[in-house]
């Protein structure tokens, strides 16, 4: 089972896919170039079907039970109302457009060569069909209207999961598509769920960090501050990004360098796996080195790794390095 930043991170991308593929065959269908087979995309009684995913995603994250002990509030439970509406609403949709292009068509051909013992059962075949278009464009305004009805609500719902890092980044990396659902925009979609744009680039950047995408981090910490985000808060733990992605490219010497600039900043007492990981990679630089050739950068890497607080002593790191 995934974790639950996860999980809703799934939501969501089911549901801006749902919300897109659901103009565009609506729109395909007001053009009258809609085929059935097309639906299938969108709706049916299975993971194949972008809605069928979204409903079963929700029901298993929003339903007393179905995660383990979490119990969801009110503005989730909801949410996965409104998600299992729309579900049986397009399903409905579905099966009157079925009627109408699909069987319609086949009953009128057997009506053709039947003979008029049947009559009366084709007069009720037709009188269903005749309703049909009726209930397809009915049907039409209410999709219409509960998808984007929903989606508001996944923006009421988002602000309660602001601490969720993973959303955070995944709303960033798709900021088209979030735009074209959201008529907000990125930006004030990130206000809405942070206070302010920057934080939300903030956390998108520390989840990078913490999971160990270090280009990425130091990208958007720089993006946050380049937007008002504190620099006497951003600059170290960014230093830290670059500090980490110089060890993993071989650029020891940088490495050492923003790495005690994140150490210096107070960052280890608050970051403690942060801290770990630093520390893992420093204890690791002496064994990648000459060490007559880099003595002064191993013996700097050493005093750093020591003032991360709980590493190795110097001797420990010594024997480390032979």
């Amino acid at each position: 089972m995934p974790s639950v930043e996860a999980a809703l991170v799934d939501i969501v991308r089911e549901f801006l896919t749902a919300h897109q593929l659901m103009r565009s065959l609506f729109a395909r269908y007001r053009d009258e170039t809609l085929e059935f087979a097309e639906l299938a995309q969108l709706i049916s009684d299975d993971e194949q079907s972008v809605l069928f995913r979204l409903k079963e995603r929700c029901h298993s994250l929003f339903r007393v039970g179905e995660y383990g002990d979490r119990v969801p509030d009110h503005r989730e439970a909801l949410f996965d109302l409104a998600v299992g509406s729309l579900f049986h609403e397009a399903m409905s949709f579905r099966e009157n457009f079925y009627q109408r292009e699909v069987y319609g068509p086949r009953m009128r051909a057997l009506r053709s060569e039947a003979g008029a013992e049947a009559e009366a059962l084709f007069g009720e075949f037709e009188r269903i069909l005749a309703s049909v278009s009726d209930r397809l464009s009915n049907g039409l305004q209410e999709v219409d209207g509960l998808i984007d009805r929903t989606r508001d609500q996944l923006g009421v719902l988002l602000v309660d999961h602001a601490a969720n890092g993973h959303l955070s980044r995944y709303l960033i990396e798709n900021e088209d598509l979030v735009g074209r659902v959201f008529d907000e925009g990125l930006e004030r979609l990130l206000s809405s769920i942070h206070g302010s744009a920057e934080l939300g680039y903030e956390s998108a950047a520390l989840s990078y960090l913490r999971s160990g995408y270090y280009t990425e981090a130091e990208a958007t910490f720089a993006e946050a501050m380049r937007r008002g985000g504190d620099p006497t808060t951003l600059e170290p733990k960014s230093a830290y990004a670059a500090g980490m992605r110089a060890f993993l490219n071989g650029d020891y010497t940088a490495s050492v360098e923003r790495l005690r600039a994140w150490g210096q900043a107070g960052e280890p007492d608050r970051e403690r796996r942060l801290a770990s990981v630093a520390a893992a990679a420093l204890s690791r630089i002496g064994k990648f080195l000459d060490a007559e050739e880099h003595a002064a950068l191993i013996e700097e890497a050493g005093r750093v790794l020591e003032s991360l607080g709980g590493a190795p002593s110097a001797e420990g790191y010594a024997a480390s390095a032979d």
